[in-house]
């Protein structure tokens, strides 16, 4: 095997490259090519390739240009979906937060005081915290009243959440 180049191997390429052969390229560079083992496996080669190149573009299909827009409008409305749905999150995560330490808050305080869940409710009904007009027993009324302070807190929370991030 030899590693020697040939003179004519940069003008064979160049021609090659520019798509000047064979009918571009002057008569001596053709009759070197045919003399020529090395400049002619340099033809050999690159035509090869360049027909495979230009075979599998014309394989490619063409896409539409409805259908090129409809996928950029797909991929806008993604990114502002996602832009829009981070604050979102964000003020759902810190009002589940705040329930959920309400919440822990609430029963470390009755585990504390020895759960007398049924004491507390006559207390609360003589403060006149429950509305008389509750059917039923009292319980319900209170149960209402918590269930009432715990979704103002979880809405009052995400109001002033999204406030914040507004101006984001």
């Amino acid at each position: 095997m030899t590693f020697r180049s040939c003179g004519y191997e940069p003008d064979v390429a160049r021609a090659l490259r520019n798509g000047h052969w064979p009918e571009g390229s002057a008569p001596e560079l053709r009759s070197h090519v045919e003399a020529c083992a090395r400049c002619r496996d340099l033809v050999l080669v690159t035509e090869t390739l360049q027909r495979a190149r230009n075979q599998s573009i014309a394989a490619v299909p063409e896409a539409s240009p409805s259908l090129l827009w409809w996928r950029a409008q797909l991929r806008r409305r993604r990114t502002a979906t996602a832009r829009l749905s981070r604050p979102i999150g964000i003020a759902q995560m810190f009002a589940l937060f705040l329930n959920l330490t309400v919440g822990i808050v609430f029963i470390a305080w009755q585990y504390r005081h020895g759960l007398r869940w049924e004491s507390w409710w006559p207390e609360l009904a003589s403060t006149g915290l429950l509305p008389f007009w509750l059917p039923g027993s009292r319980e319900v009324g209170a149960l209402v009243l918590a269930m009432s302070a715990v979704g103002m807190v979880a809405v009052l929370s995400g109001v002033v959440l999204y406030l914040v991030y507004k101006k984001a």
